[in-house]
């Protein structure tokens, strides 16, 4: 027989995941109910109200979507992008070029404004593409942790609307680590992850979305031929090209309709209901402050070893941070040795950045001191031992 799965100990101070918070874990532990449970369609509707807090938004469509971040991005853009829609992406690393990937596979028209990696766009070349290309949907990371950097996004929401364009917004990376006031920016729609500032395992990524959003999707709306009841009528927009990740179905999963979908991870949407709750029982501001201290302090460790920190540290987020391989060393065996002897996992990076840089994070329930200190004085044994 093959023995019961016995993870070792380690520290996560990759990019993500990161190691969840203990509370997060003990939920997940709980007994299961079953999707239409009074009592579990009540925690439904919990963390839709917890996720508004999140998101700092009044938005009614705040949800859960069952898969990793990725299943949200790809939700959100397959659910707003009709073919043949006009979408511009700014690219400032990987996740930008997922972006581009996915859209294109919507069959939308789709224009990549490209920025050098370790930099972000000013405001005025984001609004004279948006002004020029005149898309239906722009469609950007706010942070993208392959170069370590966050887009500025306060203005591009107001940009958006006075150009008709609809703003998909990518926060995997910083939901619950920055500022994020979803309704402030004018953001249309937001999607994150669990795994990464909000301190919990990969499985469920968090959704919100406004009225401007909600009527392009429900004009898409198409009811599965199993669930349509007489006299139902499908929208007048195209059927959306993906059944799992139909947010017209989601979103009636998730109202009072109770419209069966799919069948709701129980476990993941405990986790998720809890890693809103506790960080709103820290309090937003309190806990972006944590994550920008944790990062101050990594930051500050790094520089004292003589390393060199990628990128244009203005735009850096606090929850990631790019070091530049120091000539002669083996990032790779560093990696190595820090899981082995100390079980400290830190990140590689990709594409024109594979092999150039270490991603640290200080993310979620990692960034407090206790973890970047320890993480710090790893990295300076393992370093000492190759040189």
């Amino acid at each position: 027989m093959i023995k019961r799965v016995e993870p070792p100990e380690r520290l996560l101070m990759g990019p993500g995941p990161i190691n969840a918070d203990p509370r997060v874990l003990a939920v997940m532990s709980l007994p299961l109910l079953g999707q239409f449970d009074p009592v579990f369609r009540q925690y439904m509707r919990e963390a839709s109200e917890l996720y508004r807090g999140v998101f700092q938004t009044r938005n009614r469509w705040t949800l859960l979507v069952d898969g990793t971040a990725r299943s949200a991005i790809e939700a959100a853009l397959v659910s707003l992008v009709e073919p043949g829609d006009r979408v511009l992406v700014p690219v400032f690393g990987r996740f930008g070029h997922l972006k581009v990937e996915i859209a294109k596979r919507c069959g939308a028209e789709v224009r990549a404004l490209e920025a050098e990696w370790g930099t972000v766009f000013p405001p005025e070349t984001l609004e004279k593409a948006i002004r020029e290309y005149r898309p239906k949907l722009v469609a950007v990371s706010h942070g993208d942790t392959s170069t370590t950097m966050a887009q500025p996004l306060s203005h591009l929401g107001r940009i958006c609307r006075e150009s008709d364009a609809l703003l998909y917004v990518d926060a995997t990376a910083t939901l619950g680590g920055m500022d994020l006031p979803v309704d402030a920016w004018q953001l249309d729609v937001v999607s994150a992850g669990l795994q990464k500032c909000l301190g919990g395992p990969p499985g469920s990524a968090p959704l919100t979305l406004n009225e401007r959003a909600a009527k392009k999707i429900e004009r898409r709306k198409h009811m599965e031929e199993g669930l349509r009841e007489p006299g139902q009528r499908d929208g007048e927009g195209p059927v959306i090209r993906s059944n799992y990740l139909d947010l017209a179905m989601i979103m009636d999963y998730w109202s009072d309709k109770a419209l069966n979908h799919h069948t709701e991870a129980t476990s993941m949407l405990y986790a998720a209901h809890e890693c809103a709750r506790i960080l709103l029982e820290e309090g937003l501001q309190k806990a972006f402050a944590r994550h920008q201290r944790a990062s101050d302090e990594l930051v500050a460790g790094l520089k004292a070893m003589g390393l060199e920190l990628y990128g244009d540290q203005k735009h850096k987020m606090p929850n990631v941070t790019g070091v530049v391989i120091p000539r002669g060393v083996d990032g790779e065996a560093v990696r190595r040795a820090l899981l082995e002897k100390h079980g400290i996992e830190i990140g590689t990076s990709f594409g024109p950045l594979r092999g150039r840089i270490w991603r640290i994070g200080t993310m979620g329930y990692n960034a407090r001191p206790e973890a970047v200190q320890r993480t710090l004085r790893a990295l300076e044994d393992v370093l000492a031992a190759r040189r």
